[in-house]
């Protein structure tokens, strides 16, 4: 699910939309600290539990009270936009510690992507994905998210579980589960948004002013065109991010802030003439170079949609039953992948090479205890006996397949039931 959560965060082809939003002065504290930036033309570092004078090598310059700025006198000839370069090259030491592979800073200008965010949900490309259009241009527009917001850091975290099983072998074995590999370890939400959380505080900790909130797929952001614009990497035409040092293989995560920090350079496009991703799509969701129909899409299809799985599109998923990286595995610039040094993503329960048989055996009770802090646990067990049931019905013909389905013949769940159905005809057929 991470690659759609990438492909649809962003849009597609889109045109300049312009922008500019005015915040009262009362609104917020971060509000006050951009009324400070408007008249002395540089935000102002108040370092915690100085009088004056300096910090570590850092300067006190000023400090806010009420919407009134008091500046300080200056101990010393360094300028606000030095102690900014200084405070964004420390973040970043800090974001590594933490188990990031790479930070980058960029504004919150956005309009270049707009147009085509709303051109996507005017098509209905995000199918019943209704949250996605909830929100309005609050997803292309940080500071109307979170007011006063000047900079988004952008930080990535490799993902890739090591001693996983080759995943095309496992997508060749039609009995066996495949399960995008983002998901066979600890929900990368939780991961994510705990490290993320440490970072602001260690900001917090060195500048009075300073506001930031965090994000990771849990509010309307255009992950990638941030991240894109931070420089972490270009969006590849599979619309996810893709970087020369580390392919595909990672999550990304944000803080909004209200700091002017020093931004960084886009980097250039390096997808050049391939079409791979487009050519092995299993369902031909990617219709384009960098446009996703959400629809399709197989992560979309076992994760997002709640209701029946369109019959047309059930053969096309194989045995996927939860997400695809079939974009991913063929992508040139996943041979630089790493994987992660993170415990919280190894494999959890035998999941990158189980029996389809074995998984659909587990009553409630046992999926919700085996997939405790799973990504995969808020689909909940009716949609993950559907999703078994439609790959059960493109493996290959087998008594125990049949068996298993037919245990579930009369389950309680039209949805389950419908599917376990539509499986048996498969099998009979296949038979």
């Amino acid at each position: 699910m991470v690659g759609l959560k990438q492909g649809i965060s962003g849009a597609l082809h889109p045109a300049a939309v312009t922008q500019g939003v005015q915040y009262p002065a009362h609104h917020t504290r971060l509000a006050r600290a951009q009324i400070t930036m408007q008249i002395y033309h540089h935000a102002r570092l108040e370092l915690r539990g100085q009088t004056g004078g300096q910090r570590n090598g850092r300067i006190f310059i000023g400090q806010l009270q009420g919407d009134s700025a008091i500046i300080m006198t200056m101990q010393n000839r360094n300028s606000p936009s030095g102690q900014y370069d200084a405070l964004a090259a420390t973040i970043r030491v800090w974001a590594r510690e933490l188990g990031f592979q790479a930070v980058g800073i960029t504004d919150t200008d956005l309009s270049a992507a707009e147009s085509g965010l709303l051109d996507w949900l005017a098509r209905g490309l995000h199918g019943e994905m209704d949250y996605m259009a909830k929100h309005g241009v609050k997803r292309s527009r940080p500071a109307e998210l979170i007011p006063g917001t000047l900079r988004v850091i952008s930080l990535r975290m490799n993902y890739l579980p090591p001693h996983a099983r080759d995943s095309e072998q496992v997508l060749l074995l039609g009995a066996r589960a495949f399960i995008s590999r983002y998901a066979l370890g600890r929900d990368y939400h939780k991961v994510l948004r705990n490290r993320l959380a440490k970072l602001t505080d260690k900001i917090r900790a060195e500048v009075a002013i300073f506001d930031g909130r965090v994000f990771t797929d849990s509010a309307p952001v255009l992950e990638v065109e941030l991240a894109s614009k931070a420089a972490l990497g270009w969006r590849g035409k599979h619309t996810l991010l893709l970087s020369r040092e580390h392919g595909s293989w990672f999550f990304i995560g944000e803080i909004y802030v209200n700091l002017p920090l020093p931004t960084d350079e886009p980097q250039a496009e390096h997808c050049g003439s391939c079409t791979r991703c487009i050519t092995v799509c299993p369902t031909q969701a990617i219709t384009a170079p960098y446009q996703l129909d959400a629809r399709r899409c197989i992560s979309y299809l076992t994760i997002e949609l709640k209701g029946p799985i369109p019959v047309e599109l059930r053969p096309l998923i194989g045995n996927r039953i939860y997400g695809c990286d079939d974009c991913q595995l063929v992508c040139p610039w996943n041979r630089f992948a790493q994987t992660t040094a993170e415990s919280d993503f190894v494999v959890r329960h035998g999941l990158d090479d189980v029996g389809l048989v074995e998984l659909f055996a587990w009553d409630e009770a046992e999926f919700k205890a085996k997939l405790a802090g799973s990504p995969i646990h808020r689909i909940g067990h009716e949609q993950w006996l559907r999703n078994i049931a439609v790959a059960m019905g493109n493996a290959p013909q087998s008594a125990a397949i049949v068996a298993s389905l037919q245990s579930r013949a009369h389950h309680q769940s039209e949805l389950v039931r419908t599917h376990v159905d539509w499986a048996l005809t498969q099998q009979r057929a296949a038979g």
